[in-house]
């Protein structure tokens, strides 16, 4: 906490100087509460405000609001130098995009030169990257101003199988729209800041579910690709056989936008030399009339989501069908639980493609290997005090993806979630996408330490299998939209598909949220809404 409070204390110095000035009046505030990334590129456009002003509003919203929230890591020190560059271009009338000057913040395992990238671990304090990662470089190409790191779960959740809500780093994320409960997944920080309107749109990343999941309890878009769509240099790994970095916005069109610019082939992953292929111009694909004739599969909820959902997916149903889709209900038991095979895969990988990461990281990180990292954080008492089941258990295994039952394990992986899985229901049922609900509402927050089975459990059923951990162990694409409000909770409903569909889903789902028009902000937004002059 000491050294995200530091940051943002020595942020606002500046501002207060400012203030401070009587040569020059205070600046008519530009307003960013809820305002699209697609409302603010024009307003720029237009002449109506200056990325500056944009900056400010965000970096002060953050500041005055994240507080208890623990969203924000840190705010990048040239934040509104970008912003004053982007200004320049504008008046000269050169101006990189739709999204030149517009503030993107990032989940704090992307690599963004000026900043240290540390995956929410004080081992990786001092791990400031000479290079941006992929994802960061394409949005700062594209004029974007990279506004800063949100908070997230340490390692993307991939450490303890017991509970550790957010990071030591950043501290334990807060849900904005009740603060006993949890943010999510490991792009938590991400959700909450795209949420609370802390930028205009945000990146995560997922392997198991922590794009979707975090923007199913903030009310949020959360877009996760197909894996490699979307580059991973750069990016702290769990699984290069799942990571996918995302957008997470607060409608589908600022996430299409997003995306549009991040998708793309890197020669520096190999995994993504087909993405080029299948990239398009998502933002202008968005139709209104998208679900018009479609067959739309959906799959009913159990377990303990099944009563709590039930009548707001009853709703969103029928949204789906005046829209013009034909819906055919699924079997509940379409899709088998994989996170056995999962595991297998997740512990292989996260020994392999951490310690390449880690190998290129700058002479001051110490830690350059997962038993590094394992000895630090049982010596350093900022860190020993958490549990580390799952970094033990990756350093145990041999082989890598080499290894036999590697190989096994993902050869059934994919044959449950795509050849029996995701593609066999497209085929069978005769339909282009999969509905179901995200998730349930927020769960009440669990103090760090309390046992569970964790992301990866080795026994097959402990939960029912659900479209994210499918699509997740698939490489395919997911998208959840907000569905509305479960006793002042939020919910989202998510659209899944086969490989390098985005774009379709990226249409039906807007088509559904035009429509439905389902998203409500956080109440703590919305009063102090109430209460600005």
């Amino acid at each position: 906490m000491q050294f995200r409070l530091l940051v943002l204390l020595t942020l606002a110095l500046p501002a207060v100087l400012s203030a401070c000035s009587e040569n020059a009046p205070p600046p008519a505030p530009y307003s960013v509460e809820e305002v699209a990334l697609s409302q603010v590129s024009a307003d720029l456009a237009a002449g109506k405000t200056t990325s500056v002003d944009v900056t400010k509003a965000y970096i002060h919203r953050i500041e005055t609001m994240d507080g208890d929230l623990n969203g924000v890591i840190m705010i990048a020190p040239d934040a509104v130098q970008q912003a004053e560059a982007s200004d320049k271009r504008r008046a000269a009338g050169q101006a990189l995009g739709p999204l030149d000057g517009i503030p993107i913040m990032f989940k704090d395992n992307h690599d963004a030169v000026g900043m240290p990238t540390t995956a929410g671990s004080f081992a990786l304090e001092k791990n400031y990257p000479a290079v941006d990662s992929e994802v960061v470089k394409r949005l700062r190409a594209a004029g974007a101003v990279i506004l800063g790191k949100a908070n997230t779960s340490q390692y993307a959740g991939f450490r303890s199988s017991s509970a550790f809500n957010g990071s030591t780093v950043g501290g334990s994320t807060k849900n904005p729209y009740d603060i006993t409960r949890t943010a999510a997944g490991s792009s938590n920080g991400s959700g909450i800041a795209a949420a609370m309107s802390f930028a205009a749109a945000t990146v995560g990343t997922q392997t198991g579910g922590s794009i979707v999941g975090p923007a199913n309890v903030n009310g949020v878009v959360g877009v996760k690709p197909t894996v490699a769509l979307v580059s991973r240099r750069g990016i702290v790994p769990i699984s290069l056989t799942q990571d996918t970095a995302g957008p997470m916005a607060r409608n589908i069109r600022d996430a299409a936008m997003l995306l549009t610019v991040m998708a793309g082939t890197d020669p520096a992953d190999r995994w993504s030399a087909d993405a080029d292929a299948h990239k398009t111009d998502y933002a202008a694909a968005l139709s209104t009339e998208a679900l018009q004739g479609k067959r739309v599969g959906f799959i009913r909820p159990t377990g303990a989501n099944a009563d709590v959902t039930r009548e707001i997916f009853g709703k969103a149903l029928g949204v789906l069908t005046t829209q013009g889709a034909e819906l055919v209900e699924l079997p509940v038991d379409s899709l088998i639980d994989s996170r056995p095979e999962m595991r297998v895969t997740l512990l292989h990988d996260f020994k392999e493609d951490l310690n390449a990461y880690l190998a290129g990281t700058p002479d001051t990180v110490t830690v350059r290997t997962l038993a590094d990292l394992i000895a630090f954080s049982k010596s350093d008492p900022r860190e020993s005090m958490h549990g580390m089941d799952l970094w033990t258990d990756s350093e145990a295994t041999q082989g890598g993806r080499q290894n036999p039952a590697y190989i096994e394990n993902l050869a059934k992986a994919y044959k449950l979630t795509r050849d029996d899985g995701i593609d066999r229901i497209l085929k069978e049922h005769n339909v282009v996408a999969i509905v179901s609900p995200t998730g349930g509402p927020a769960a009440v927050l669990e103090p760090d330490g309390t046992p569970g089975s964790g992301p990866i459990p080795a026994t097959r059923g402990t939960t029912p299998a659900s479209l994210t951990s499918t699509t997740a162990v698939a490489g395919y694409p997911v998208i959840s939209v907000p569905m509305g409000l479960v006793n002042g909770l939020p919910v989202g409903l998510s659209f899944a598909g086969t490989a390098w569909t985005e774009s379709l889903l990226l249409s039906l789902a807007y088509d559904y949220e035009q429509a439905a028009n389902a998203r409500v902000p956080p109440p703590r937004t919305r009063a102090a809404a109430a209460a600005a002059p």
